[in-house]
């Protein structure tokens, strides 16, 4: 196969903590979706259990993804197990954390793109062309294992949200609510 012929690399992360109640959502997701045929991935598609590991997966990226779908709770303020997809692009996040120690256990999505940029300026690599969260409003994130029903129900569509975004298909448009040009955002009834 020549590199005109190889499928550009896409990386689907699932990012949280299984011990913190619905923070395994992405977990979660990226196992379902392992656990499809094969065949309902695109070539050149590697799914990752990044857990807590963000400074695994920031160098990770630099092995040269052309896609990143993160997959992992995320808090906007809307009723629990509601799914947004929000297209970060390939810049650097506009919040980044003081310079300090890094909490490698604490790596929210926004943490791990900041990391990556700053481990491209200093050690190179190829940075995503396009990079994805697909996240879900939690209910719970206390200590303990399994999601709260609305976020357990959250996942087979998320599963489908990510395949989705992998074939290029938008997402259902009857149940999206598009929040800005760059985020939508859909409630299960």
């Amino acid at each position: 196969m020549t590199t005109a012929e190889t499928p550009a690399r896409t990386l689907v992360a699932g990012v949280g903590n299984i011990f913190l109640t619905d923070d395994g959502f992405g977990v979660e997701t990226v196992r379902r979706l392992g656990s499809l045929d094969p065949s309902r991935l695109p070539p050149g598609t590697e799914l990752m259990d990044a857990g807590i590991r963000g400074v695994h997966l920031a160098y990770k990226l630099l092995e040269g993804y052309r896609t990143l779908v993160l997959v992992d709770i995320v808090g906007r303020g809307g009723p629990p197990g509601t799914l947004y997809t929000i297209d970060v692009g390939p810049r650097p996040p506009d919040a980044r954390p003081a310079p300090g120690p890094l909490d490698t256990h604490a790596m929210d999505p926004a943490t791990v793109l900041g990391l990556l940029h700053d481990l491209h300026a200093g050690a190179g690599g190829t940075l995503p062309d396009e990079v994805y969260v697909v996240g879900c409003e939690p209910l719970d994130t206390a200590d303990g294992m399994g999601l709260s029903d609305p976020v357990e129900a959250a996942v087979d569509p998320a599963v489908e949200r990510v395949l989705d975004l992998l074939s290029r298909r938008p997402a259902p448009a009857a149940d999206s609510v598009p929040r800005n040009s760059r985020t939508t955002e859909t409630t299960k009834s």
